[in-house]
């Protein structure tokens, strides 16, 4: 069995994991290096991104926003040797700080949920760049590489054949990864005017809310294939995409 390392080493980026090497039922599991999910990459170094070339990243599809990206730019925006692509995400959902304010008992996860009803052309146009990605590894990722990031992770790993609580756990892997940058990132947000206790619960990789978002998948639209053939993948991009993470 080969032997990796989940977590990938840089010097700037924190968060950037590998997909591969979980359980994905009938004794399969998921493949190594040819999936990975990540946090923002404007401050990788020099060997940083030769380590990646190395690894074998052909693929770098970003979820920021135009903002995000006009802030931070992406080192392989026009690097050659690399397919980039920008898909914002979440483009189509309101400030977090709004959706929290229509209610009592907001979660990240009532976020999610929302995110899989309203940003379906963008969820599709990720997963179709994923499907016909060439040879490598496809590297997908946002800013702290939990919210957008994770929602593609989620659909990937459930396609897959990955259990519920496998794909809960990988989730969940940012709140001890991340933790060393949280601080900024919260200091960041409450000067930006969210409350702190708010703050505190965006930034939170808390597992009940990917359980709420996989339930919501389940209980509205059934299997992740017919999620993916709703939202407009078709038959061919539907299987590809699960070679793609699955042996």
């Amino acid at each position: 069995m080969q032997n990796h390392q989940r977590l990938i080493a840089l010097e700037g980026a924190h968060n950037v994991r590998d997909l591969g090497g979980y359980p994905a039922g009938n004794d399969r599991q998921t493949r190594w290096r040819s999936v990975l999910r990540g946090d923002a990459l404007h401050a990788l170094s020099e060997a940083d991104i030769e380590a990646l070339i190395a690894h074998g990243v052909t693929t770098v599809i970003d979820l920021r926003n135009p903002q995000e990206l006009a802030r931070e730019a992406n080192p392989f925006l026009n690097d050659p040797r690399v397919h980039y692509e920008n898909v914002s995400l979440f483009s189509a959902l309101a400030p977090v700080e709004l959706m929290a304010a229509e209610t009592t008992d907001f979660d990240m996860g009532d976020r999610y949920c929302h995110a899989l009803d309203n940003c379906q052309p963008a969820i599709a146009r990720v997963l179709t760049t994923i499907a016909h990605a060439p040879d490598g590894i496809v590297l997908f990722h946002c800013t702290a590489g939990k919210d957008r990031t994770g929602i593609i992770a989620a659909l990937m790993l459930a396609h897959a054949g990955v259990d519920e609580a496998t794909i809960i756990e990988d989730y969940t892997l940012t709140g001890s990864i991340f933790a060393p940058l949280l601080t900024d990132f919260r200091a960041r947000a409450i000067a930006r005017g969210v409350p702190s206790d708010l703050a505190d619960l965006i930034l939170a990789s808390a597992p009940q809310s990917m359980a709420r978002a996989l339930g919501y998948l389940a209980g509205h639209y059934g299997r992740v294939g017919s999620y993916l053939a709703q939202i407009g993948l078709g038959e061919a991009e539907i299987t590809s995409l699960r070679q793609r993470l699955c042996d």
